[in-house]
């Protein structure tokens, strides 16, 4: 494995930000990195990156342990961090240039690097301006650049398309898809259709535990527990009614005559629907499975205290 942490723990005093943690992501992946405020992933991704320490556990790349080789492991490693730490009073060509510096690029290699991230990150027309002169957004560019620059075989990206507007998000998607090939990458966001756009798989964390593990698809079907039925009619319902039919546990209007039933795992109901229907004197116009959401999953994880769905390929 590219990345991984064993039993991974750090305690603040009397706070366990992270509480026996253990994952790992191979090359070419992009696991997305998910949990709500406070669940301990920015902990984890400075352990990762060699920022902090663990109290207890591992934490590797490529498997080397981060905290007996702290050098290597930066060597090998981008890291965006969620607070992009940049001297703003560098220009943006300037800055990359010194980075690249820090990283060993000399010559033809370092002016080959940081012309390809000036265009592949969108900078052409700001590499002559000052970094603090820029948008937050062209400052995420800036911070990506910086990170991507050397080539690393793992990324770690903590938040990386906060304030970029919708178009420089597409592009923002689409340059980590394409350097994800031969990479590994730790992609932390807030935005869940980020995670549906760019990750292989999803690891989920809540008071720094592990609650899920596993591709979109195998989480959405295991943890549920319930399924989701459309049904529209020909003309308004009694919604009492329709909501009291057996194995139904929610109803919610959606738009005009159709509506969203939450039915228990396990349960068909679609003779009791076509029965309802016959017996209130309704046409069926449409009655079908919907997925369930990433939304919905995080919710469920995050919310109830007991969830846990663990892993799965």
């Amino acid at each position: 494995m590219s990345l991984s942490v064993q039993q991974l723990t750090k305690v603040y005093g009397s706070q366990k930000a992270i509480d026996g943690l253990t994952f790992s992501v191979s090359r070419g992946e992009i696991a997305g990195f998910l949990g709500p405020n406070g669940a301990g992933k920015s902990t984890t991704m400075k352990i990762l990156s060699g920022v902090i320490a663990p109290t207890h556990g591992k934490a590797c790349l490529n498997g080397l342990d981060v905290t007996e080789n702290p050098v290597l492991v930066k060597q090998m490693l981008g890291y965006l961090p969620e607070h992009n730490p940049l001297y703003t009073d560098m220009y943006v060509r300037e800055y990359l240039q010194f980075v690249g510096r820090l990283y060993g690029l000399r010559g033809s290699r370092l002016r080959a690097g940081v012309n390809e991230m000036i265009e592949r990150c969108g900078l052409t027309r700001e590499q002559h301006k000052k970094i603090e002169a820029l948008s937050k957004g062209y400052r995420q560019r800036v911070g990506l650049a910086q990170a991507l620059l050397h080539n690393p075989p793992v990324l770690i990206l903590d938040e990386p398309t906060t304030g970029l507007d919708p178009n420089q998000i597409l592009e923002i998607r689409q340059l980590i898809r394409e350097v994800s090939r031969d990479k590994t990458v730790l992609f932390s966001t807030h935005i869940l259709q980020e995670v549906e756009a760019l990750c292989d798989r999803v690891v989920v964390i809540n008071h720094g535990k592990l609650v899920a593990d596993g591709t979109l698809t195998s989480l959405k079907t295991r943890f549920a527990g319930h399924t989701v039925l459309r049904v529209t009619f020909d003309k308004p319902v009694d919604e009492k009614r329709l909501g009291l039919l057996p194995g139904v546990t929610e109803i919610h209007p959606v738009e005009q005559n159709s509506y969203r039933l939450k039915v228990k795992e396990g349960s068909d109901i679609r003779p009791e629907v076509f029965r309802f229907a016959a017996d209130e004197r309704l046409t069926l116009l449409e009655m079908r499975q919907e997925e369930n959401t990433l939304e919905e999953l995080f919710k469920s994880l995050t919310l109830n205290p007991g969830a846990h769905v663990g892993s799965s390929a």
